[in-house]
């Protein structure tokens, strides 16, 4: 797959990069990147539409970035900048979530190897690292768990080493499908089915836990058919979305059965906890 780089010039602020980032997201770009000339968005060339992107940069919340150059970018240069900065990620002092390149630390009891390509999904976002750090208090010994928009299949893989009897991640994307069965190789995490589609490929199959971390828009979409895969009293873990977002995705969880549970925040991306009624 062709991964295009869309070169942006820096926006103004935090909150304003977040926030251009999600729209983004929501127009097909998966990854982002920021150094101190640019903010750089990936996209799947079959997927980029330029003129969702100019209707975005019109918004009068982002007229100050433009966007300088979209250039086709290929594996090999994606892998190597990535090498150039990834830096290992530590959650609950306990996980961490490191590349292949990055030595072995014994002093975390979770050790997770990720390699680092263009699949979301290596914690160094807010909204993995928040999942990651509620699939701690999640009881997961024994059940069956679903990773939805499974990107880098990170959290099945924590919640096998959790003490989950089986997991089914799924991508739409097969750039993430490849990496996931990469990752999931490399954690020796057998019991892990990785599969490529979407909320349909999940069928008539029921889970304990599910996991989704997608977007606002998706995960509306969705949630009838997460709800209906969930087992009663299953728990279901919903991120990629802001804190404004989440009255809205209470209410729709709630009509399905959905019980709000609790939620966490950080840089105003939320991770909420839901169970089934």
């Amino acid at each position: 797959m062709t991964y295009l780089e869309l070169c942006f010039s820096l926006p103004p602020d935090d909150d304003t990069r977040e926030m251009f980032s999600a729209l983004l997201g929501e127009v097909g770009c998966d990854s982002f990147m920021e150094d101190e000339t640019f903010f750089r968005a990936y996209c799947p060339e079959e997927s980029f539409d330029r003129s969702a992107v100019e209707v975005l940069l019109k918004m009068p919340l982002f007229t100050d970035i433009q966007l300088k150059s979209v250039e086709p970018m290929i594996d090999q240069n994606w892998n190597a900048i990535w090498e150039s900065s990834y830096d290992p990620v530590v959650i609950n002092e306990q996980c961490r979530i490191r590349a292949p390149f990055h030595e072995a630390d014994s002093r975390f009891a979770y050790d997770i190897l990720i390699e680092p390509r263009m699949s979301f999904g290596t914690a160094h976002h807010e909204t993995t690292a928040q999942i990651i750090a509620l699939l701690f208090e999640t009881e997961l010994k024994n059940k069956q768990v679903l990773d939805m928009g499974s990107g880098t299949a990170v959290l099945a893989i924590l919640a096998m080493k959790l003490g989950a009897a089986h997991a089914v991640a799924i991508d739409n994307d097969e750039w993430a499908y490849n990496n996931a069965q990469d990752n999931v190789r490399l954690n020796d995490s057998a019991s892990i089915d990785v599969e490529l589609g979407d909320a349909g490929t999940i069928g008539d199959r029921n889970f304990d836990v599910i996991l989704a971390n997608i977007n606002r828009n998706i995960l509306l979409a969705d949630l009838p058919a997460y709800a209906a895969a969930l087992l009663p009293n299953g728990i279901i873990l919903l991120s990629g979305f802001y804190i404004d977002d989440l009255p809205d995705i209470k209410a729709a969880a709630e009509k399905l059965g959905l019980v709000y549970q609790k939620h966490t925040d950080r840089n105003k991306w939320v991770a909420a906890v839901f169970k089934k009624d």
